[in-house]
């Protein structure tokens, strides 16, 4: 295999930040080392003392692979800054440290980028969402031609997170646009939401989807998510503080599918809903599809709505799978 080290091809800087899961950062690094794209320098940056997964790093004999240990917690923010600052490639790819990427991703966003005819392009992919009961294609829907980024994030059809994706481990863009649009330091939560929705305003930028799901994206049955969590009340100031860069129809749909269901988990108080459809009413710009939304989470229990969920989605792939049949059919 050729020494990547000689490789004319431009430098891509892969950033993973972690901390205290080593087993799952090893298995992100190695699908990065393992890119067709050879010439990509990895920098794990590992958010606090962490000897552990410092000694599981070790066991990976690869140049091309960087350790930065940093001496306090910073928040996953500031460490993918900490990356994007000390990368020297002219692009930056991030990883999750529990997500692992497919062997092509870098050489196909690479292309998407060269070609995009955007001045800064973003480049996301599709994911393979996997739980450990069954693999998921997200997103289910595209964004449209000049739809707005927090349009596109917050107004889904059915209010589940697969309809909508533009994954924090598929972002490849710029180096320089990191550096002029950093990740805000010490956002508890919506992180990639909040720099993707600022970011957007950026002299320049478009967003460009691969269809081909490139990443593998690890969900469930792993360490509980902070952005999934049941702090309605922080999700709404953040929505507040970000009013003036989403649309009134967006507003609205993220009070619905996002406040509303962490509101419901926490058992809120019937005057927490009222304040909540209160900014969904005045604040934003309801619509018929995300009133109906707004009352299926409050309304309904988290079990049963996951419950019509997963019926749903086998009732889809089964009428996928009876139209590809008819299909070949069809050929034969």
């Amino acid at each position: 295999m050729p020494n990547p080290t000689l490789s004319t091809d431009p430098l891509v800087s892969v950033v993973i930040p972690t901390r205290f899961r080593p087993d799952f950062v090893c298995k992100a690094v190695e699908s990065a080392l393992q890119q067709t794209y050879r010439n990509v320098e990895v920098l794990v940056v590992i958010d606090g003392p962490d000897p552990d997964t410092e000694t599981a790093l070790r066991s990976i004999s690869d140049p091309r692979l960087r350790v930065l240990a940093l001496s306090e917690n910073v928040g996953g923010s500031e460490a993918r800054n900490i990356g994007a600052r000390e990368g020297k490639g002219q692009w930056v790819a991030f990883l999750d440290d529990d997500d692992i990427w497919l062997p092509t991703k870098i050489a196909k966003q690479k292309t998407a980028w060269e070609t995009s005819g955007h001045l800064n392009p973003i480049v996301f992919s599709s994911v393979i969402g996997r739980s450990p009961s069954e693999d998921f294609l997200w997103p289910r829907r595209f964004p449209r031609k000049n739809e707005p980024v927090a349009d596109y994030l917050f107004c889904r059809k059915g209010g589940s997170y697969g309809d909508t994706c533009l994954q924090t481990s598929t972002i490849f863009a710029a180096r320089q646009l990191l550096l002029d649009v950093p990740f805000l330091r010490g956002l508890k939560k919506h992180q990639d939401w909040d720099w993707l929705i600022h970011v957007a305003h950026h002299p320049g930028v478009g967003i460009v989807v691969i269809e081909e799901p490139l990443a593998i994206f690890h969900i469930g049955g792993q360490r509980p998510s902070v952005g999934r969590s049941a702090d309605w009340e922080h999700s709404l100031e953040w929505a507040i503080a970000n009013r003036k860069l989403m649309s009134g129809k967006a507003f609205s749909f993220f009070i619905a599918v996002e406040c509303v269901p962490r509101a419901s988990r926490s058992a809120a108080s019937l005057g927490s809903f009222w304040r909540l459809f209160c900014e969904f009413s005045f604040r934003g710009t309801p619509t018929p599809a995300s009133f109906f939304l707004f009352l299926v989470f409050w309304l309904v229990p988290q079990d049963k709505r996951q419950k019509a969920g997963r019926v749903l989605h086998r009732w889809k792939q089964k009428l996928s799978r009876a139209n590809r049949n008819q299909a070949e059919f069809a050929k034969s």
